[in-house]
């Protein structure tokens, strides 16, 4: 059972975990970060030299249908998984029949490629690959190698277009088109790479992508990007629904009978503070509770010393330990990612370059 302190809301900063005050240094770019400057200049240079080897080395032509990685340039969470949801099934309205290859990032199985099915075992796939499962309801395909992913989905289901949930530093992956995730409020934090910065790549990697998305900015000026151009998505929550019964209330309805209390926002994503601030737009009184990225949730994680209503995300929902002890309290808020239109039609007229 955990302790809880509601009534001092919000108290985030000492709820955070190493992972999440390590990402708030770098969007506050701390000073003692230029101690480790020079390893992070070293870490470009590797990181340079490996791309340049990968792709000289793995350079084996395309895939018998077309492959888009979806992916970013900075640790932690950006909006990938909505996004791939949101992309299915808009690429299913124009006549597509896509499927999703990934990591399977905090998952061990006996063998790879696994494919995932809304039924998998979420310690063999995985949270994201199983929750894309759910949602998308497309095949997906996990494993280390995506290429070889990406073949045993193609040679196993009848896809005609392919998605990499991830991927865009797997350079031994060929890819027809690249998507850039960028979290609307983080940006790029201090624009530094790891370890003085969150940066995977430097800024301008952004420049070579046929796509940059921007997932819920305020200000996209703000965030300083090397590019013109960017799509622009927005994460709306959709309903709640209670976790033990399955039985879903909208929003309007949920607030009617819990917007007077304090809430604990549990999170084991990679940017909990959204998670936090969305509840916090409904006008809720937020406790959050963060936890690291793939970690699974237990029921003493979501376990209070008071009645106050416990909400969780879906990815969250989804990695909980199997026969975990749960009360009523516990809600799941659902979210969906909305994608203009006119970018959808951009993307399939560049997919419908591919074929010429």
């Amino acid at each position: 059972m955990r302790s809880s302190t509601a009534n001092n809301l919000p108290s985030q900063g000492p709820r955070l975990s190493l992972e999440q005050r390590l990402t708030s240094a770098w969007q506050r770019d701390s000073l003692w970060l230029k101690a480790v400057l020079p390893l992070a200049w070293l870490f470009g240079a590797i990181a340079a030299l490996r791309r340049h080897y990968l792709q000289t080395k793995y350079n084996s032509g395309c895939f018998r249908a077309p492959l888009i990685v979806v992916g970013n340039i900075s640790v932690g969470g950006s909006g990938k998984t909505p996004l791939i949801v949101a992309l299915v099934s808009a690429l299913r309205q124009r006549g597509y029949h896509p499927g999703v290859v990934s990591r399977g990032y905090g998952g061990v199985a006996a063998s790879y490629p696994l494919a995932v099915t809304a039924d998998s075992d979420v310690s063999q796939s995985g949270d994201e690959p199983l929750l894309i499962a759910r949602l998308a309801g497309c095949p997906v395909v996990v494993g280390a190698d995506r290429t070889a992913a990406a073949n045993y989905l193609l040679d196993n289901y009848p896809c005609d277009l392919v998605l990499s949930d991830d991927g865009l530093q797997h350079y031994r992956l060929h890819r027809d088109i690249e998507i850039v995730v960028v979290d609307g409020q983080r940006g790029l934090g201090n624009g530094r790479r790891l370890p003085a910065g969150p940066l995977r790549e430097g800024p301008d990697r952004l420049l070579q992508a046929d796509f940059v998305v921007v997932n819920s900015a305020e200000n996209i000026a703000a965030l300083e990007l090397p590019v013109t151009s960017v799509e622009v998505m927005q994460i709306a929550p959709r309903q709640f629904t209670q976790l033990n019964s399955g039985i879903s209330q909208s929003i309007e309805e949920w607030m009617q009978a819990y917007g007077a209390s304090p809430v604990h926002a549990v999170a084991a994503i990679g940017n909990p503070q959204r998670f936090a601030l969305t509840l916090q737009q409904f006008g809720l009184q937020v406790d959050l509770h963060g936890v690291d990225d793939h970690r699974p949730l237990a029921s003493d994680d979501l376990n209070f010393n008071d009645h106050f209503p416990v909400v969780i995300t879906a990815k969250d929902a989804v990695k909980l330990s199997a026969g975990a002890a749960l009360s009523d309290k516990v809600w799941v808020l659902d979210i969906e990612a909305e994608i203009d239109s006119d970018f959808v039609d951009r993307l399939v007229a560049q997919l419908a370059r591919l074929k010429k």
